[in-house]
C-alpha cells in the first residue's frame, strides 16, 4: 500500500521523458500543462499521443511507470486499456461480416449455441447488433467472466441478467456482451479470440500489443494504481496482469473466451492505439492498409441508441471537448483511465491513458482525462 504520494511528486514532476516530437510544433506549453494536471489530480503516469490531418504529429510519457521502483514512463510502455478493448472486438466482428460469416441481425442464440432471450420477451429475437450496440437488454448483474451465468441450462438464476425492457429498446452497457462478442469470432473465425485479433488486427498496423499477456514483454507492463477515496492512498493491482498460461491448456474455443477478457483486455501502448485510432478516423484505412471497408467504419460509428450515442464500440460525444463532436471509447479498470477519441471529418484524434489518478467525475467522464484531452487539443489542434 502506498500511504501518501506527495513525496513522490517533487521528484516525480522534474522527471520528463525526452521523446522527439513528431511534427514542427513546440511542446512546452503542452507539457507544463499536463504536469500541472498530473499534480490537480495526484496522477502517477499518463502517456498521450495526438494524431493532426490524419498524421501522428506528438507522443510523450511523464510520471512513473511503477512508484515502488521509481521506474520512468516511457512510450514503449503498455497499458491494459480497458473497455476501449471492445472496439478491437467490434472490428474483428465487422471483418468477419464482411467475409460472409455472419450478420449483424443473426439471432445471439444461433451464433452462442443456447438461448438468448429475454424471459420477459420471449419472442424478441437478439441479434448481434443489440449485442454489440449494448441494447440487448443483457446486464452484468451475474457477473461477466463466465458464460454460464446466462446459460439456462447453467445456471438457476438466468433470468437476472436481463432487464424489464424489450431487447432493441433501451440501453445498458454490459461488459458480458463483449465477452460473448469475443466467442462469437471464435467459433466464426476457427481461431482463437487473441490469435485473430493479432493476426487480421494489430499485425496488419504493425502494432505491439494484444489479449494474451502470456505472448507479450511483461517488462513493459505499466503498473496499475486503485485510489482510495477515504484513505487518499494508492495501491498497485498485479491482478491487471495475471498470466493464464495454465487455464490456456484446458482452452475450449467459444467457450472460455473470457479468460482474454474481450470486453478490455487489450495490453498496448498510447502511440500504438493512436495508429490504431488513426484507422478508425480514416474511415477504416491506415496508410496503404485497409482493415475494414468505409461501410463497415461509418456503421461503427453511427448512433445505435439515442439515449447513449452509442454506436457499435464507438460513441458519439459532444462532452469531452465543448463544442466539438467527437466519436471514440473510454476505459476505468484497476485504477487506470484511459479515452480515445477522434474527429473523422476534421482528421485528428487524441489518445490520453494514466496508470492512476485521484478521480473526478463531470458529465460521465474523468476530469483528469478530461482535462488533458482539452490542453492537448488547445496546444496542438486548435
Amino acid at each position: 500500500m502506498i500511504n501518501s504520494l506527495k513525496r513522490c511528486f517533487s521528484l516525480l514532476f522534474f522527471i520528463t521523458i525526452v521523446t522527439p516530437v513528431l511534427a514542427q510544433v513546440n511542446p512546452v506549453p503542452a507539457e507544463v500543462e499536463i504536469q500541472d494536471i498530473m499534480k490537480k489530480f495526484d496522477a502517477i503516469g499518463v502517456s498521450v499521443a495526438v494524431v493532426k490531418k490524419g498524421a501522428l504529429i506528438y507522443t510523450h510519457s511523464f510520471g512513473l511507470k511503477d512508484v515502488e521502483s521509481n521506474m520512468p514512463l516511457t512510450n514503449d510502455n503498455i497499458f491494459r486499456i480497458a473497455s476501449i478493448s471492445k472496439s478491437f472486438s467490434a472490428t474483428a466482428i465487422m471483418q468477419l461480416v464482411e467475409a460472409g460469416k455472419l450478420s449483424l441481425d443473426d439471432d445471439f442464440s444461433s451464433l452462442m449455441g443456447f438461448k438468448i432471450r429475454n424471459p420477459k420477451f420471449p419472442e424478441t429475437v437478439i441479434t448481434l447488433k443489440m449485442v454489440m450496440s449494448h441494447t440487448s437488454s443483457i446486464n452484468d448483474s451475474e457477473g461477466y467472466f463466465n458464460f454460464d451465468v446466462i446459460n439456462p441450462e447453467k445456471n438457476v438464476n438466468w433470468a437476472k441478467c436481463y432487464n424489464a425492457y424489450e431487447p432493441g429498446k433501451g440501453y445498458q452497457y454490459c461488459n458480458l456482451n463483449y465477452n460473448m462478442v469475443g466467442a462469437v469470432i471464435e467459433k466464426c473465425s476457427g481461431q482463437r479470440f487473441d490469435s485473430y485479433v493479432k493476426q487480421h488486427i494489430l499485425n496488419p498496423l504493425n502494432l505491439y500489443g494484444g489479449y494474451c499477456l502470456d505472448s507479450l514483454d511483461r517488462s513493459r507492463f505499466v503498473t496499475l494504481y486503485e485510489y482510495d477515496t477515504t484513505t487518499k492512498s494508492f495501491s498497485p493491482q498485479p491482478s491487471a496482469y495475471i498470466s493464464r498460461s495454465e487455464g490456456l491448456k484446458n482452452y475450449i474455443s467459444g467457450y472460455s473466451t473470457p479468460m482474454f477478457s474481450p470486453t478490455g483486455g487489450m495490453k498496448i501502448s498510447a502511440t500504438d492505439l493512436a495508429k490504431y485510432m488513426t484507422m478508425h478516423m480514416n474511415r477504416g484505412k491506415y496508410k496503404r492498409g485497409r482493415i475494414i471497408t468505409k461501410k463497415s467504419a461509418k456503421l461503427m460509428q453511427t448512433k445505435i441508441s439515442d439515449q447513449e450515442n452509442y454506436g457499435l464500440a464507438i460513441l458519439t460525444t459532444s462532452n469531452l471537448i465543448p463544442g466539438v463532436t467527437l466519436k471514440g471509447h473510454t476505459g476505468s479498470a484497476y485504477g487506470l483511465y484511459s479515452a480515445m477519441f477522434f474527429q473523422p471529418e476534421e482528421k485528428f484524434g487524441i489518445v490520453v491513458i494514466t496508470n492512476g489518478c485521484s478521480p473526478t467525475y463531470s458529465k460521465g467522464y474523468n476530469d483528469f482525462i478530461k482535462t488533458t484531452v482539452n490542453s492537448l487539443y488547445k496546444n496542438f489542434i486548435k
